[in-house]
């Protein structure tokens, strides 16, 4: 392997993927799903029906069929600051804060991807990264937590000296890039031996399940990949015709003809059988539910503007369906009938600054207009640029959320006490020791960028919006 961060980010990728289909075989499973899911829709959309099966990888941009996220949840500061960096050996970067107490957690979040155009292009896999929040658990509960997670280490010694060599060096050797796969996925990888008793897994667990899933463990093992689709309604049905056994209901904005931000789904968490260590240090048998598969499709990105008018529209989604009491269609009635506010439609979209587009010059414009003024609305109704939807890379809290809770049964006696704190995007800075990339900005950036390549192509003096 040649050294270069979307050659590593890659491989890193795929060898993590296999790794997780030998520990979860129902994710294999999913990821085969997936793909004939896609053929299909394919096959749909071009009307062909039984006329032979079209290869999604024949139509589909290359980047689609490898897409993955993978989710891992963390416990201390060092472990952040640790896989922060590990990350960015790979071309991944912390973007966006994500305050998961919102959705009853006691946990916040950050993304880690890469942060250009070019680089998501190349391999778009990204990590998003779960952190326990200490200050937001009880006294009895915070003394064990800090306990068992300062006995552990997360890191192989060899994976924390490649990481260094390759911050000082500026780059790894084809070896050296095969080694770091390999000590990396040590730190994803599954061990079924708690580092807990039974005793003290029953009082995290009491407190929230996912506290006991991140201090219980000698790793932070992958709780999900999520294979990325081009049609999740398509998908779930599969899902629940397969017998898999499917959430209730995908989360995120209803069905489009023209998807924005993020839907999710997911297969429930499986019982897993785990290992506890009892008073007399031999090691007695019990069980584990935390890790799931999930399932994405992804849409446009949405300007703040955008953005402001989802989460009103999702805040009187949800205000109605607590006052009605909604059961899982009802709630959907509801999604669907208050999202008719938001605009299904490209050209409305772009028209009212609602999502993010990155524009380019057509033959009318090859041979320049001069050094003038013009604006991007004249230029589009000449059309000499045309424009299409940049992909939201990022995530949707209480999406997140929604698929953590449907994996958890009964929620705890903390939650709302959870529910009640404040986010804390500084001190989630501190224990990473780096600052956050705000995702919307990067966005924008894209958008000024590719009119800016289209302004010097036609040789204008500037492009007003």
């Amino acid at each position: 392997m040649e050294w270069g961060q979307d050659t590593l980010r890659a491989g890193f990728c795929h060898a993590l993927s296999e790794m997780y289909k030998t520990e979860v075989p129902l994710y294999g499973d999913l990821v085969d799903l997936v793909w004939k899911a896609d053929a299909e829709a394919i096959n749909a959309s071009r009307k062909l029906g039984g006329a032979g099966m079209i290869d999604p990888d024949e139509v589909l941009p290359s980047r689609n069929r490898v897409e993955r996220h993978g989710a891992i949840r963390l416990g201390t500061a060092q472990e952040l600051a640790t896989i922060r960096r590990m990350f960015a050996v790979m071309g991944m970067y912390p973007v966006g804060y994500y305050d998961l107490s919102v959705a009853g957690f006691p946990m916040h979040a950050t993304a880690f991807r890469p942060k250009t155009r070019e680089a998501l292009a190349r391999h778009p896999f990204r990590v998003f990264t779960t952190v326990l929040r200490m200050d937001l658990l009880t006294e009895r509960t915070r003394d064990l937590a800090q306990r068992a997670l300062k006995q552990r280490n997360i890191f192989t010694n060899r994976l924390v000296a490649l990481i260094n060599h390759a911050e000082v060096q500026g780059h790894l050797t084809s070896d050296e890039c095969k080694e770091f796969i390999t000590e990396g996925l040590e730190t994803f990888r599954w061990h079924s031996k708690a580092t807990v008793t039974m005793e003290e897994y029953k009082i995290l667990k009491a407190e929230h399940p996912l506290i006991a899933d991140i201090v219980s463990f000698p790793s932070c093992h992958i709780n999900h990949l999520t294979p990325r689709t081009i049609d999740i309604d398509l998908v779930q049905k599969m899902m629940q015709d397969h017998g898999m056994p499917a959430k209730e209901r995908i989360e995120g904005p209803p069905r489009r003809a023209f998807p924005i931000l993020l839907r999710q789904t997911s297969f429930k968490a499986l019982e897993e059988t785990v290992y506890f260590r009892d008073s007399n240090n031999t090691y007695v048998k019990g069980s584990h539910t935390a890790r799931f598969g999930e399932v994405e499709q992804r849409g446009y990105a949405l300007t703040r503007k955008g953005r402001k008018l989802y989460d009103d529209i999702l805040a009187r989604v949800s205000k109605e369906a607590v006052e009605t009491g909604a059961t899982s269609d009802k709630y959907e009635e509801i999604l669907k009938r208050h999202f008719e506010e938001f605009p299904d439609d490209k050209f409305q979209l772009q028209e009212q600054n609602l999502a993010y587009f990155c524009y380019q010059t057509t033959q009318k414009g090859k041979d320049g207009l001069g050094s003038k003024t013009v604006s991007l609305s004249q230029l589009l109704a000449d059309r000499v640029l045309e424009y299409e939807p940049i992909t939201y890379e990022d995530f949707l809290p209480l999406s997140a959320g929604g698929i953590f809770n449907s994996n958890l049964g009964n929620t705890s006696q903390s939650k709302r006490l959870i529910m009640e704190a404040d986010g804390d995007l500084d001190g989630f800075q501190q224990m990473m020791g780096t600052p956050m990339i705000d995702e919307i900005s990067l966005y924008e950036q894209m958008q000024k960028d590719s009119l800016e390549s289209c302004r010097a192509k036609l040789g204008l003096t500037a492009i007003v919006e």
